[in-house]
């Protein structure tokens, strides 16, 4: 059996390969042997994905998995690339369904929060039973704990519900702004969190520039600005030399959340 070169990472790991064909003043990422490329474990903006697939001429494949559901849940298929950011099918035997705060279904292609059932759910946490039945119903449904909505068969993650922000009424997912800010040249990767304001949430960003940028907060604000509604757009912008982030690369957005302070 013939095995295919694959490179597979965390959208942070493609964005580090962008950040060092820059400051390498290479003119265009080489390909070498590799044949496919598959990205999961954050949120995926569409501009990104983009960027990739023309630095390697190979589709970047989505995929959506959590370490509850042993991990996988869906993927975008081979034979199916994609153009946008969707995670793709369900993986077969999966049951998945989208739910309201309180409980109830949502109308089709509006957003919900994702519970999924199947052979590849866990069967409780070690040793913390009460940990468990909060994530887990009586049916074998398990919260995973994401906003998604589907497009027919066709998944896409749009956020975590804990970091859902509400804004003066409006619903804010990070990942939408997030993609904004990655689309500015200077911008490496971005996080963006709220901040409890009396009687509101304020969207907080957090940017990695690249290294000599002379970009300033103003003008990620005037960016930001030119694409997103007011309701969307960061009440601040904070530069800092590299966002906290776990050993794939992920972002660690609960350190982030530590050094936001309410403003005087």
């Amino acid at each position: 059996m013939t095995t295919l070169p694959l490179l597979f990472g965390v959208p942070a790991t493609y964005q580090r390969l962008l950040e060092y064909k820059t400051l390498a003043g290479i003119v265009q990422l080489p390909r070498g042997k590799l044949r496919r490329l598959a990205v999961a474990g954050a949120p995926l903006d569409a501009t990104l994905k983009s960027k990739i697939e023309a630095e390697f001429g190979l589709p970047l494949r989505n995929g959506y998995g959590i370490t509850e559901c042993a991990p996988a849940i869906a993927g975008v298929r081979a034979q199916t690339p994609r153009s946008d950011n969707a995670v793709g099918s369900l993986v077969a035997g999966i049951e998945a369904r989208l739910v309201k705060p309180s409980g109830s279904a949502v109308a089709p292609g509006e957003v919900g929060e994702l519970h999924v059932r199947g052979p590849n759910v866990m069967r409780g946490y070690y040793r913390a039973p009460e940990a468990t039945v909060a994530v887990i119903d009586a049916d074998g449904w398990f919260n995973t704990g994401d906003l998604a909505r589907f497009e027919d068969d066709i998944l896409y993650i749009v956020g975590r519900t804990k970091e859902l922000i509400i804004r003066s009424g409006f619903n804010v997912y990070p990942p939408e702004v997030e993609a904004v800010l990655n689309e500015h040249p200077a911008v490496v990767q971005s996080a963006v969190i709220g901040r409890s304001v009396p009687g509101n949430e304020e969207v907080v960003a957090f940017v990695e520039l690249l290294p000599g940028s002379t970009a300033t907060p103003a003008d990620l604000m005037a960016h930001a600005a030119r694409q997103l509604t007011p309701y969307k757009r960061p009440s601040e912008i904070v530069v800092l030399d590299a966002l906290p982030a776990g050993s794939t690369g992920k972002i660690l957005k609960h350190r982030l959340a530590e050094v936001t302070r309410e403003p005087a």
